[in-house]
């Protein structure tokens, strides 16, 4: 029994170390006077480690998008973001909350690939916001044929002739929406499990970006309307902008990126997307979206998905190599601090209450003529004469005499056939298919200049070659190797886009003559950095081999809610804190009498 004169008088002052600067230490100051019998003295010591180490302990006990724990989750997308970037230029990023937010106090994972073959925009950012493949959320390209919707056209993975747009009058783009995304998001989970308290919003340059990461239920998703430079969406979510929106395209802050990029107005995605008065530009906007939506002031966590597409823009006509790219990502690292450092302010708890994950939509090929002065095997190929090839052999051995279009305008790595003609022919899917894959190789050949005779003296020029090839019909069977190519493959298929054969080239073999592509199985096209910075995450370098699928799956698990729909994803337990209490249960043993009782 304690002695009645035992006291304890604690008296704490907590004063947590800022988010956004670590060099403030905690400080706990502790005030104790007790008096107790000569013989209680280690019992009162005993008291005050107790609740020395229960306040040292303290940490959130749950993080809930239904409690507000955070108050907000930004996915960060950066196109054609490949996964080297980030130590390639580690040592020009000063800055305290851009990349070093991620780099130095967060969760850095160096080993980040995608698992399919398919390494595109589209694709990307389905497979984040969803955390499963297109075999999962059935986007596989940019645009395909559909001849249910359009037969002189392709349909672009969010175009929707049911909706128009809203924001620019003068617009003549065709509207959008989630409608081909087969898969729920993250974003569509929180605001499930919220009942619609949560709000969610996507935004980019690219309207493919906004939409498909942010998902079907977003309060809305903005992007560029190509020419003009204005931020639009569509009917699908508003019949006309919100106030806060109008404002920013009544700003004038289009004409300041325009003066910025050096460019004149009718082609601002292209010409202004490629210059870093872009990426300030897109968060502004960012800015604009969270004090106008109140984003991270609610009593239920909210979403907001970014994706930079500037570093794609640009990087499709330079590369990867070049110093326009080299200084485009450092202009992302000043804006990404500006923004962090302005969302701060503007978010309750600041960014104590703000969790992000980094990561990019596929990774990049260096242009052909840098690998091959480099000695690699690095080749182009004419897509256009390939197909045109392929035509005239399929007529050779279905319709000989005649000149008929078997094949469609493509999209590597699918090579699209026109079903009609087939039919026609009474030819099947799988056998269009097959003789496509057949005639493959030798068509690719029969494009390239006649190989040299003799034994040469230098090296000769590198030949694209077709290293293996899959049909639709195939695909659709899991008919492929059990490989990890295969597995990369069937990852890659889905039912959209009709008739195609999907093949593979030779390492760092591009389907162009300018610039470079992605499109490919290979690492390079798959690697992406992948980082979390928030109060959930234990900060370090982690070599483990992860995917961007497991952001999804992450964010759900410590948000409490379920991971969407077709989710694959692996919950990175290894870069996530213990919580209170976190651990085995201690169960009390069952009371046994003794022996003789």
């Amino acid at each position: 029994m304690l002695h009645p004169a035992l006291t304890l008088r604690l008296s704490l002052t907590l004063n947590p170390s800022h988010p956004l600067n670590p060099s403030h230490p905690l400080k706990l100051d502790v005030d104790t006077a007790w008096s107790y019998p000569r013989g209680m003295r280690k019992c009162g010591a005993a008291v005050l480690l107790c609740v020395w180490f229960s306040v040292c302990g303290v940490v959130p006990g749950r993080a809930d998008a239904y409690h507000a724990r955070p108050k907000l989750v930004v996915v960060l997308v950066i196109d054609q973001f490949r996964g080297d970037y980030l130590e390639r230029y580690r040592d020009d990023f000063k800055t305290a909350n851009g990349f070093n937010l991620f780099l130095k106090r967060g969760a850095y994972f160096t080993d980040c690939y995608y698992d399919y073959a398919n390494t595109m925009t589209a694709p990307g950012h389905s497979t984040i916001g969803t955390g499963a493949y297109s075999d999962g959320h059935g986007i596989a390209l940019n645009d395909w044929w559909d001849f249910k919707r359009s037969t002189t056209h392709t349909v672009t993975s969010v175009e929707d002739e049911r909706y128009a747009i809203v924001g620019d009058p003068g617009s003549t783009e065709v509207g959008a929406s989630p409608r081909n995304e087969l898969a729920s998001t993250l974003g569509d989970e929180v605001v499930l499990a919220t009942q619609g308290r949560a709000k969610l919003f996507g935004i980019s340059l690219k309207d493919r970006a906004a939409i498909l990461t942010s998902g079907h239920a977003s309060n809305g998703a903005f992007w560029l309307d190509h020419a003009s430079g204005k931020f639009v969406t569509s009917t699908y979510w508003e019949t006309q902008l919100p106030a806060w929106a109008q404002a920013f395209n009544a700003s004038g802050r289009a004409d300041e990126a325009l003066r910025e990029a050096g460019a004149k107005p009718g082609s601002f995605y292209e010409d202004v997307g490629k210059s870093p008065a872009s990426v300030s530009y897109l968060l502004d906007f960012a800015k604009s979206l969270v004090v106008g939506e109140q984003m991270g002031r609610h009593d239920v966590t909210d979403v907001l998905t970014i994706s930079i597409s500037s570093t794609d823009i640009l990087g499709h006509v330079v590369g990867p190599d070049a110093p326009e790219q080299r200084a485009m990502i450092d202009a992302v690292d000043v804006d990404l601090d500006g923004f962090f450092t302005w969302l701060d302010k503007h978010v309750d708890g600041g960014m104590a209450n703000v969790w992000v994950s980094l990561t990019g939509d596929h990774g990049i090929a260096p242009v052909s003529a840098v690998a091959e002065k480099l000695g690699m095997p690095a080749a182009s190929f004419d897509v256009k004469k390939l197909v045109g090839e392929l035509n005239a052999r399929l007529n050779e051995r279905f319709s000989p005499g005649k000149k008929t279009d078997y094949m469609l305008k493509s999209e590597l790595p699918y090579l699209t056939l026109d079903p009609r003609p087939f039919v026609k022919e009474k030819v099947s899917e799988a056998d269009a298919e097959g003789a496509v894959a057949e005639m493959l190789p030798e068509a690719l050949e029969a494009t390239l200049p006649p190989v040299p005779e003799g034994v040469s003296q230098t090296r000769l020029p590198p030949r694209p070659t077709v290293r293996r090839s899959y049909t639709r019909v195939q695909m659709a069977a899991g008919q492929v190797p059990n490989t990890e190519e295969g597995r990369l493959v069937l990852h890659s298929y889905s039912a959209n886009g009709g008739w195609y054969v999907m093949f593979a080239p030779g390492m760092y073999e591009l389907g162009m003559v300018k610039g470079t592509n992605h499109f490919t199985p290979y690492s390079y096209d798959r690697h992406v950095p992948l980082g979390f910075y928030g109060s959930a995450f234990v900060p370090g370098t982690y070599y483990d081999r992860v995917a961007p699928v497991d952001i999804a799956a992450t964010f759900a698990s410590l948000l409490r809610v379920n991971q969407p729909s077709a989710s694959v994803g692996h919950v990175l337990t290894q870069a996530i804190k213990p919580e209170a209490g976190a651990g085995a249960a201690r169960v009390a043993p069952i009371a046994r009498k003794k022996v003789g009782q």
